[in-house]
């Protein structure tokens, strides 16, 4: 019976079956690249998988366990985990990539129709060590985070634990797209026929290990096919003056030598000594054997860690060698007695290879002779381990980098690293992408901020999880990881307190993009319009702050002049300074246009006006077009505080119809009473899930909106879900045994009794019944008695419970800066309930 030792996209397969399909191995390839693999389908299942490995009672870290090598700390599976959680790698996404999404075609400068995105090479095919457990499995991380099919070749000698951490990996994947993309194959170097198909339909050949590694691969490797060295690397420490003499340092020195036992690229094989003087060489290597000797001795000295036949033959004739050159006083070699570390004094300066396993060579290497005496070598170099003042460590930085080192660390810290950080001066992330870009038709595509959106929809992991209220998100927020805990906002109260919502600023600039490209969908134009920033600020209210950035991200210019008490100065600004754009609140755009009419209708340069937080009805509306010339009236987005821009409005967009921004998040519509989604095209709670957020997680957040879905393509021609903002749960008031709707009275105002100012509910407890009084806006036309007389002709419950005695109706006009509002955002208060 044939073992299965081979993992091809989902099942595990023998030899016979993996040959068949290492024939059939391009057309396998082109039909997983004709599937979408959304960056957020790669981080959402590394991170589930690591939270798994990161728990020694999770099932998956048992299973795992099973296939380490023999002797290997099942420890090393939680540091793989760390690896893999979504901080770290949307961290290596937007330090090599830019973007945590960067396989999306968006706008390159949003003031240009020129869309630039990275997209995959093809088919990666990778050629891992045998000496690195965790290697393999990071590889083809790499690999699917660039959008890539991934072949990765183990040596016969490893265990399956690739196989296996792969298929767990890919089992977290419901879509099946990741497991479309790996496959992991284990074979000896000497089936050259397995390399060749492996290598023939590659785009990238990525090798690790050393010269003759490389060499056996490359043979293979196809003309046009990028050949990605990841090869052995040479390290050095060096120090000056002040710094060797440090006991301090000397231990740090110590600890890069003696972890792994010189096993990785970046441990220091050579000590440099900022010297000439051979006398302080020969002082220095005594010194620092004393510190090696008593260092406790290697872990597992005596088992599969320890020096094999080939290493020890090498210790030996390294050492002898150098005991050989003493007596013609160019070497002195201090070391222990049972051989389990050596320190080489060497009064030549050329850089020279250790056998490892705690053996180091001393050297002088003056400052000034630095690049002459390394640069020869610049093909090998990678770390060098510096100790100095602070002025020395920035001159040789400079000098290390122009010898050809491509990390400089402090001593001690040799073998740490960051996420994101390059390998062997390249990002990886990049060297398994291509940079692409498509020019369009600027008169076509003015409102396209995302190709993409056009093309096809997004795809993201389904929500989970039961559903979140604001009261199960704030206490959550306040505990935020400090290291997400880098923006905090407050909602406006105008439903409740304000609420706490915390970001990181990855979160944050994430956000301002989605908002920006939303922007440009309801034709914002970067180039042409001039705005004036007119949202709230202050008190930690994140509206005037959020757009101020989505306009710097837009390149648009900006008046951020921030919504303020005199609306004549106001108003002189926006005259001064030509403004034809408005961002605000409508209640207070409507304010300002009304108590400046004369001013502004004779200035006449107004032509757009983008709002958020409330909405203009349609008489308000037809009142801005009518009186001030504005053309353009749109929702400048729909969000929240705490999940930050949900939705947008494209040019085809009317009243509360908006896009989800879908990239972002999921939206489900629940029925009003019960946990279950509405009939289609039925009004429910609306439901987000946001995924692109590093910080604080929101799954199945009923926000306290309500919505139905739109069917159908939008004629925009863009792919995202439309759905129709139906007012808020809150402005649902139970009275006198009814449920009235604050949007009723606002559309029956409007539409059947010609009202354009604003309208508020006020509910109150009498002794004889409760009172519902409809405070509306006075203006010239305004006639109380004939709007009661609108809202019971047209309102069969509220008809009903005044005939009934169960309600006292009252409708009052009043002065627009007396009706109640919110504080911090000046939004509206649409129902005030005093009856509690």
């Amino acid at each position: 019976m044939s073992v299965h030792h081979h993992y091809w996209q989902g099942s595990f397969v023998g030899d016979e079956e993996a040959g068949r399909r290492l024939v059939e191995l391009p057309a396998a390839v082109e039909a997983a690249l004709a599937t979408e693999l959304e960056t957020e389908t790669v981080l959402a299942a590394c991170d589930a998988l690591s939270t798994a490995l990161c728990d020694p009672d999770h099932a998956v870290h048992g299973r795992l366990a099973a296939h380490l090598p023999e002797g290997e700390d099942p420890a090393v599976l939680a540091e793989l985990g760390a690896l893999l959680g979504r901080r770290e790698l949307t961290r290596k996404l937007r330090r090599e990539l830019g973007d945590a999404a960067p396989g999306r075609l968006n706008r390159a400068d949003p003031r240009e129709t020129v869309y630039e995105a990275w997209a995959p090479v093809g088919l990666v095919a990778h050629i891992a060590p045998g000496n690195a457990a965790t290697v393999a499995p990071l590889s083809i991380v790499e690999g699917l985070l660039a959008g890539n099919v991934n072949i990765l070749k183990t040596s016969s000698a490893d265990t399956l634990l690739t196989q296996h951490l792969m298929a767990e990996l890919a089992a977290l994947d419901p879509s099946g797209a990741l497991a479309a993309r790996i496959v992991v194959l284990r074979f000896p170097s000497s089936r050259q026929e397995w390399l060749r198909l492996m290598c023939a339909p590659a785009d990238a050949v990525a090798v690790w290990g050393g010269e003759g590694a490389v060499e056996g691969v490359a043979a293979h490797v196809p003309a046009g096919c990028r050949l990605v060295e990841w090869g052995h690397r040479i390290s050095f420490a060096y120090l000056t003056s002040d710094a060797w003499s440090d006991a301090v340092t000397l231990g740090a020195l110590a600890d890069d030598v003696c972890l792994h036992e010189q096993q990785a690229c970046s441990s220091p094989q050579v000590v440099y000594l900022d010297t000439e003087d051979e006398g302080e060489v020969f002082a220095f290597a005594e010194r620092f054997a004393a510190v090696l000797a008593a260092r406790p001795p290697a872990v597992g000295a005596a088992s599969t860690d320890g020096p094999d036949p080939a290493e020890a033959a090498e210790l030996t004739t390294t050492e002898l060698m150098a005991r050989l050159e003493e007596h013609l006083g160019l070497t002195r070699v201090f070391a222990a007695p049972d051989g389990s570390w050596r320190v080489m004094a060497d009064t030549r300066s050329p850089l020279t290879a250790s056998p490892l396993h705690r053996s180091v060579w001393v050297k002088p290497l003056p400052r000034k002779r630095m690049i002459a005496t390394l640069r020869p070598m610049r093909r090998y170099l990678q770390t060098a381990g510096l100790a100095g003042s602070r002025t020395d460590i920035a001159e040789l930085s400079r000098t290390a980098l122009a010898a050809g080192v491509t990390r400089v660390t402090p001593v001690g810290a040799m073998l740490e690293s960051y996420a994101g950080e390059p390998h062997d001066g390249v990002y990886a992330l990049q060297r398994y992408s291509r940079r692409v870009a498509v020019q369009a038709d600027p008169a076509l595509f003015a409102t396209t901020a995302c190709l993409d959106d056009l093309a096809r929809p997004v795809v993201l992991p389904p929500p989970a999880g039961p559903l979140l209220g604001k009261e199960d998100v704030q206490g959550p927020a306040r505990r935020v990881a400090r290291a997400d805990a880098e923006l905090y906002f407050r909602s406006g109260g105008s439903t409740g307190a304000p609420a706490l919502s915390i970001f990181s600023y990855d979160d944050y600039d994430t956000q301002m993009h989605a908002a920006a490209r939303g922007l440009l969908a309801a034709g914002y134009d970067p180039v042409g319009d001039r705005t004036a920033n007119l949202f709230y600020c202050g008190a930690m209210y994140g509206s005037f702050i959020s757009f101020f950035s989505v306009l710097e991200r837009l390149g648009g210019v900006q008046l951020p002049l921030s919504a303020g008490p005199d609306h004549r100065a106001t108003a002189q600004a926006l005259i001064d300074h030509g403004a034809d754009t408005l961002f605000g609140m409508p209640s207070y755009l409507w304010q300002l246009l009304h108590a400046e009419e004369d001013a502004l209708r004779a200035y006449g340069g107004l032509r757009k006006v983008y709002y958020g937080g409330e909405h203009f009805t349609p008489e308000q509306q037809r009142t801005l077009k009518d009186t001030f010339g504005i053309e353009v009236i749109r929702s400048i987005t729909y969000g929240s505080t705490d999940l930050g821009p949900l939705g947008y409005q494209c040019t085809e967009s009317t009243g509360g119809v908006h896009h989800l921004h879908a990239d972002l998040h999921t939206m489900e519509i629940l029925d009003l009473a019960e946990d279950r989604p509405v009939a289609p095209g039925g009004t429910g709670r609306l439901v987000f899930t946001t995924h692109a957020r590093r910080g604080q997680q929101l799954a199945r957040y009923v926000i306290g909106d309500l919505g139905r879905e739109v069917p159908g393509r939008c004629p925009c021609g863009r792919h995202a879900p439309r759905f129709e903002l139906l007012g808020r749960t809150g402005d649902v008031m139970r009275v006198a045994t009814y449920f009235l709707n604050h949007r009723r009275f606002l559309d029956l105002a409007g539409e059947n009794g010609g009202h354009r100012g604003e309208l508020q509910v006020r509910l109150d407890a009498t002794d004889a019944r409760e009172r519902l009084t409809v405070r509306v806006e006075r203006t010239g036309a305004t006639d109380p008695e004939r709007l009661r007389e609108v809202f019971l002709a047209g309102y069969p419950e509220l008809r009903s419970a005044v005939a009934e005695r169960l309600l006292d109706l009252v409708v009052e006009a009043v002065d627009g800066a007396s009706l109640d509002r919110s504080p911090t955002s000046g939004k509206l208060l649409a129902v005030v309930d005093a009856r509690r």
